[in-house]
């Protein structure tokens, strides 16, 4: 038991979602200093987390390393930066507390049904709007850390137009978990 949970922690894409946790507390320093240099290294530091998530699930699938380990952190480490550095964003002035209020609230909710299911044994799989839901996310928030205008891009316009299609994403793909758990737990007869 220890030597696979061993086997588990150490193997590449664990690794990787290891480092996009590890990266969360350089992105908080980051945000708390306003500046150019500091929203540049903070949209560094978000973007290269980011690629660490695009990254993990490329490898545990090539290299079928996918674990139950993998399988619990990689949302939470998701759900953590993203949810950090949004928060985190609020007393910059650089994203509305009410869009915040609104993914974060879906996210634990889609985080209460998969589990509901889970101890069920049913899996309820992240979907194609669920992916593209977490690339909007991620390119708003690196765009709303970016903040200032480079190369005459208001890179502060750029997140808050993504910031809104993410957020259509995230409620769509919230409906889409609540309707097949209803489906699975609520068949219409």
């Amino acid at each position: 038991m220890k030597s696979r949970l061993r086997k588990d922690i150490t193997n590449l894409p664990n690794t990787l979602t290891g480092i996009r946790l590890a990266f969360i507390p350089p992105l908080f320093i980051f945000l708390n200093f306003q500046g150019r240099w500091t929203s540049f290294f903070a949209a560094l530091v978000f973007g290269l987390a980011s690629i660490t998530d695009i990254l993990d699930g490329y490898f545990a699938r090539k290299h079928g390393t996918v674990t139950v380990l993998g399988k619990f952190l990689d949302p939470l480490a998701d759900k953590l930066l993203i949810s950090i550095t949004m928060i985190m964003l609020i007393p910059l002035d650089r994203i509305p507390v009410w869009m915040v209020i609104v993914i974060i609230a879906r996210e634990m909710a889609v985080t209460g049904l998969r589990g509901i299911a889970v101890s069920e044994g049913i899996v309820i799989q992240a979907g194609t709007l669920g992916k593209y839901k977490t690339i909007f996310q991620s390119s708003a928030i690196a765009g709303l850390c970016l903040h200032y205008s480079y190369f005459d891009v208001d890179f502060h316009v750029v997140g808050m137009v993504l910031l809104w299609a993410a957020l259509a994403l995230t409620l769509w793909s919230g409906w889409e978990y609540f309707r097949q758990f209803k489906q699975v737990f609520f068949p219409e007869k």
